[in-house]
Parts: structure tokens; C-alpha cells; sequence
């Protein structure tokens, strides 16, 4: 079975290739009385679109969404929604040399192997323009998130490179600063260092990896199942099948390993939990604190230096990519980190209310704000 849908009530089936004439989504389940129109995409496509600077691929898409079906007089009405976005700016010639041959670390040879037949424009299906729609498809889940449980979902990239944001892991990230500068870094001293760290890297004609931290606030306890339908699986699973992502970690994650029980205890107190290094989830439940969740990416496969691979006809050949690419995938990922665990929410939302929505609220309902 061809898994292009993710979730079960709030369900999202994406479409289309990367250089071909449109790209599109079904959400299916979708609560009915959401006030959406095509104006209330443009923010968050903006976010993740490439060509507005020079860190990122000079493709330019005009990413105006058309809405299809489950939408009238402005408001979801509980049908499908269908969503589409024409590609304007295609250049599917920038491939025509790839097309007998496999690019190291991409999935070009997977595709031929799983398909015996691939399309070599851009990546099809297998390209980041695919993630345009899973974007679009969280506009409507983030706001229903954030008018019926004050959830908000945000995200800031934490590394590129070797470089990390020059503040304290205890101060609080300020998003007024992520929002207003092009790599969603928390520190606006470092963003001239970042352009030049970049464009060294983008002259030498290679890239470099990022880390994407994401934070959800307002989460409620008790969303999520307690083994196959864990929260953090379901989160991992997601952020997981975000085109380069190589590692994926809940709270601390990896750095849990050199803790003790002793100081990894999230101790529990009437006036709130004392930290948060499960990131919110315990027994694959939401606790009522901060979900945070952080993403590995590697560094972009298409570079300018040439590559060893074989083609087609099984004769080792010099490969060079051509066309537009990022230096970093990490600076346009955190919108796309922040629809995946968007979209996670809002499908664990719906399937608590279905199962658990009679059950009330249950005493003692600890504060879920952690302390520093």
C-alpha cells in the first residue's frame, strides 16, 4: 500500500512531484466550522519558500493555495478539503543529464529499485516541494489547535553547522526574534556571522547540516496512547519522514544518556512540575507541560563538488548537480518540523476526544508550566 496519508481522524493525503504542474492535499476529517480561506496559508508558505534569500535555493514559487472542496462562505464544513498549489517557476531541464544516472545520497537508485521506474525532475515526490502541502495542511490544524485548547506550535533552528545560538540553555527563546531574520535563529547578534558562515559554505560549493528545535505550548494531559499509539512514536514517526532527517529527539533525547535517574526525574509538586526532561510525555501521554522535540538534518545531497555513482547502464560515472539547492535544508525545515508536530496534535486530539472525550477533567490536575 503507497503511504502518501498520514493520520488517522485528521488524515492528509499529499500529491504531485516537484517539477510538475501542480502539487495538492486531501485533509479528510477535518472538523467542520474552521474559518480558513486561501489568504491564511500565505504566512506559513512564506516561511518555508525558498528564493527569498541567498541562503536558500532561488527557486520562486508563487505558493498561492486553491481551495478545492471543503470550504464554503469561509468555513470548513466537515467534507474533504482539497488544497492545490501550481508550480510557477519548474525547470525541469536543469535535469535532462540526471536522468540515466543515480545522484549519491539521494533517493534516486531506492526509487528505481522500489518503482523500476522514477521521475528524475528535481526528485519527484522525493523532493522538499513536496513539504509545501504538509505546511498548508497544518494552517487549518494549527488553528483549530489554537481556538480550542490554546496550542501553539512553534519552532527555531539550534544549530547549522558547527555553529550554535550564543545564549544559555536556560534563557527563554524570544520568537519575536526568530520570526525577523532568515534562519530562524534565536540569537539576532550571531545573523551576521551565520551569512558569512553560509556563504563560505555556499562558495566552496558544498552544505552543511542544521538541528530544528520545536516547542508546543498549551498541549493538555492525557493525549496520546499508551503503546501503539504513543505521542512521542507519533511525533518521531513525523518528524522523521521530513525530507533529511537523520536523528529525531524528545526532551533530552540522546543527552539522557550520560544522566542519572536522580537528575532526569521530572519530580511532580502541587504547583507544577519541577523540569521537563521528558519533554512533556510520559508513557507516551502528554503531561500538560511543553512538548519539545528537536530534528537531525544532514546536509544537503545536491552540491556543485562532483560525486562518484553509476548510471543506468551499471558503469561508474562523475556525478555534478546542477539546477538550485540550498546550502542548508535547516533553514527553511522549521516550518516544516512545526507542521509535522502540528498535524501529530491535532490527529491525537481528535482521537482523545473520540475515546476519552467523556471522561472529564481529572483531579489533581497539576500546572503544567515546568520551572527553570
Amino acid at each position: 500500500m503507497a503511504s502518501n496519508t498520514f493520520g488517522q481522524l485528521f488524515a492528509v493525503t499529499t500529491f504531485g512531484e516537484s517539477h510538475g504542474p501542480a502539487i495538492g492535499c486531501v485533509i479528510d476529517g477535518c472538523p467542520p466550522g474552521i474559518a480558513i480561506g486561501p489568504a491564511d496559508f500565505a504566512h506559513d508558505l512564506a516561511r518555508r519558500a525558498t528564493g527569498k534569500t541567498r541562503f536558500t535555493s532561488q527557486r520562486r514559487e508563487a505558493d498561492e493555495v486553491e481551495i478545492l472542496s471543503g470550504v464554503h462562505e469561509g468555513k470548513t464544513t466537515g467534507t474533504p478539503i482539497a488544497l492545490l498549489v501550481r508550480n510557477t517557476d519548474a525547470r525541469p531541464k536543469d535535469y535532462d543529464e540526471l536522468t540515466g544516472v543515480f545522484r549519491p545520497a539521494h533517493a534516486d537508485y531506492t526509487y528505481w529499485q522500489k518503482y523500476g521506474i522514477r521521475d528524475p525532475r528535481g526528485g519527484g515526490r522525493a523532493s522538499a516541494r513536496e513539504t509545501t502541502m504538509r505546511v498548508a495542511a497544518a494552517v487549518v490544524a494549527k488553528q483549530w489547535l489554537a481556538e480550542k485548547h490554546g496550542v501553539q506550535v512553534r519552532g527555531w533552528l539550534a544549530q547549522i553547522g558547527d555553529v550554535v545560538p550564543d545564549m544559555s540553555s536556560e534563557t527563554a527563546i524570544d520568537f519575536a526574534v526568530v520570526e525577523n531574520n532568515p534562519f530562524f535563529w534565536p540569537v539576532a547578534a550571531q545573523v551576521a556571522q551565520l551569512e558569512q558562515y553560509l556563504d563560505g559554505v555556499r562558495k566552496d560549493g558544498d552544505s552543511v547540516g542544521a538541528r530544528v528545535n520545536v516547542i508546543a505550548t498549551g498541549v493538555p494531559p492525557g493525549w496520546g496512547e499508551p503503546v501503539y499509539g504513543k505521542l512521542d512514536a507519533e511525533l518521531a514517526s513525523a518528524l522523521m519522514s521530513i525530507n533529511a532527517v537523520k536523528g529525531v529527539e524528545i526532551g533530552d533525547g540522546f543527552a539522557s544518556v550520560a544522566q542519572r535517574g536522580s537528575g532526569h526525574l521530572d519530580e511532580i509538586r502541587l504547583d507544577g512540575f519541577t523540569s521537563n526532561h521528558a519533554g512533556g510525555i510520559l508513557g507516551g501521554i502528554s503531561s500538560g507541560q511543553d512538548i519539545l522535540a528537536s530534528i537531525a538534518l544532514k546536509p544537503t545531497s545536491s552540491i556543485l563538488r562532483p560525486g562518484r555513482s553509476v548510471n543506468l547502464a551499471g558503469e561508474e560515472v562523475e556525478v555534478r548537480s546542477k539546477g538550485r539547492h540550498d546550502p542548508c535544508v535547516g533553514v527553511r525545515a522549521v516550518p516544516i518540523a512545526e507542521a509535522m508536530v502540528a498535524l501529530v496534535l491535532m490527529d491525537q486530539a481528535l482521537r482523545h476526544r473520540a475515546q476519552c472525550g467523556d471522561v472529564g477533567e481529572v483531579k489533581p490536575l497539576i500546572p503544567g508550566s515546568a520551572k527553570a
